[in-house]
């Protein structure tokens, strides 16, 4: 999340081998000891090695001092010889651990301003390494992030979309236990990260925030309607939304309640029809069940006559908002920034995604991680750094570098500094659904060029279909084709 994306508006094998030849290339310099390999047993001279062995009985009772003379000089030799390997260790071994390391690191929205201050605060601490932070565009990211890598000229660290595992399994590394054990991940972090990073035993990223849809609201629409309370379930927004929706004699929309049902307009409805999926139990390999049908129709229904919230006439949902035609939106925190740069003036609020009545309420998520590449020479000090960065100290400095160049920061993913955000009139939304949060790859704006992009569109076309008069059955049946050949096409 930020101004970048602003203005360019879960089970896969992994080669471990591989992983831990990269990983070879992180452990320390240590002098082996093969010239102890070549010290060859004691030879007997010809005329001895002829003479047969005696019984215990036989031996004559001698003193012979030379063989005396003989131990102390072996035993003399092998302690100057594992005083040499000690010394050579301490000095040469320990000058190797110092080694310069070059880590370069790719990411998207926060741009040298946010990253500098914490890297240069990671260099002071560790003099061997140097960072070199890169702000890349969206746009081919993905295609761009595996090619470079593959031909090995590519990051050492990168970020990554939440639901990108399956498109970049080949490149990404996974988290050491010696960096953060599969017990304090799940201790530190939100549910949905364990959800979406981990495949098998292994992690393969370590999240810098969290995000995902979150109700956005008029204040001030709200209280010119005389309305205090802001609704928690669907029933309560169907109401809210006829209270706040106006409508001219001829029935065209003026103000509208909420901005749904349509997906030319609207900001992120595959993100929506993804939570009405997700809170109806329908599954994404399985759109033509009924479960899913019946998501699609609540869908539909906020643009369909008689009491129809919103149509194709209405301009696209986050401007309307900008422009106060609209009173609800749903939407990721980060087109906040877009809507308070547009209209500082206009007072919104964040809240939870509406719940299904009587259930436990779910939304949908939509973040980035960190990850470290598979052919990186230096993954073990690349893990180390995002542990750094994803540490509570430098998850607040990281916050504060963001709000001083935009309204505010990321939300933060760890489940021990939620009461630091928890009343913020922007990120409370966020942070009291963060751990009721699931993925599923109908995320818009990743512009992967792939997963997600290839649902989306046959969701698209289905939502569309409907509005032209074909059964919401037969939209998702033609829909449930498509999507289950992407899914096969990325091995889920």
């Amino acid at each position: 999340m930020d101004n970048n994306e602003l203005e360019e508006k879960n089970q896969f094998k992994i080669d471990h081998s591989e992983s831990k030849k990269e990983n070879s290339g992180t452990s320390l310099e240590f002098t082996s000891n093969a010239q102890a390999d070549n010290l060859q047993p004691e030879e007997l001279p010809p005329d001895l090695a002829e003479i047969p062995l005696q019984t215990q009985d036989s031996l004559p009772i001698t003193t012979d001092t030379s063989t005396n003379y003989s131990i102390f000089f072996i035993g003399g030799v092998v302690i100057f010889v594992i005083f040499f390997f000690l010394i050579f260790f301490f000095l040469f071994g320990k000058k190797s651990s110092n080694k310069e390391v070059l880590l370069t690191y790719w990411g998207l929205w926060d741009g040298e301003e946010v990253m500098k201050p914490l890297i240069e605060e990671y260099q002071r601490k560790n003099k061997n390494i140097k960072i070199i932070y890169e702000k890349k565009s969206i746009q081919d990211y993905r295609e761009k992030l595996i090619a470079r890598i593959n031909d090995g000229r590519g990051p050492d660290i990168f970020r990554f979309h939440n639901t990108w595992l399956p498109e970049i399994k080949q490149i990404v590394a996974p988290v050491p236990d010696m960096i953060i054990s599969a017990l304090d991940f799940e201790k530190n972090f939100y549910p949905i990260f364990t959800n979406d990073l981990k495949v098998g035993k292994f992690y393969y990223g370590i999240p810098l925030y969290i995000d995902g849809l979150v109700l956005i609201y008029n204040k001030n629409l709200f209280n010119k309607a005389g309305i205090q309370i802001v609704p928690s379930n669907w029933d309560e927004l169907l109401d809210v939304a006829s209270q706040l929706t106006v409508k001219d004699q001829e029935g065209r929309i003026i103000t509208s309640g909420i901005a749904l049902g349509t997906a030319n307009n609207i900001e992120h409805f595959s993100d929506i029809l993804g939570l009405f999926l997700l809170q109806n139990g329908a599954e994404l390999k399985k759109l033509d069940s009924p479960e899913a049908i019946d998501a699609l129709k609540a869908y539909r229904k906020f643009a369909e006559p008689p009491n129809n919230f919103w149509d194709e006439t209405m301009p696209n949902s986050i401007t309307a908002f900008i422009q106060e035609k609209v009173a609800m939106i749903l939407a990721p925190t980060w087109e906040i920034l877009v809507i308070k740069a547009a209209n500082p003036e206009i007072d919104l609020r964040t809240a939870p995604v509406p719940a299904v009545p009587g259930s436990k309420l779910i939304s949908i998520a939509n973040y980035w991680a960190e990850g470290v590449s598979i052919k990186s020479k230096n993954q073990l000090e690349a893990w180390k750094f995002l542990k750094y960065l994803a540490e509570k100290e430098n998850l607040s400095k990281l916050y504060a570098n963001q709000a001083r160049v935009r309204l505010f920061g990321c939300p933060y993913p760890r489940i021990d500094m939620a009461d630091l955000l928890i009343k913020n009139d922007f990120l409370s939304g966020i942070i009291n659904e963060a751990k009721d949060l699931k993925s599923l790859p109908l995320i818009s704006r990743t512009f992967d060029n792939g997963l997600n992009d290839e649902i989306i569109k046959y969701l698209e076309n289905a939502i569309n279909s409907t509005a032209e008069g074909v059964s919401y059955e037969e939209a998702m049946r033609v829909a449930n084709q498509g999507v289950n050949q992407v899914l096969s096409k990325f091995e889920l």
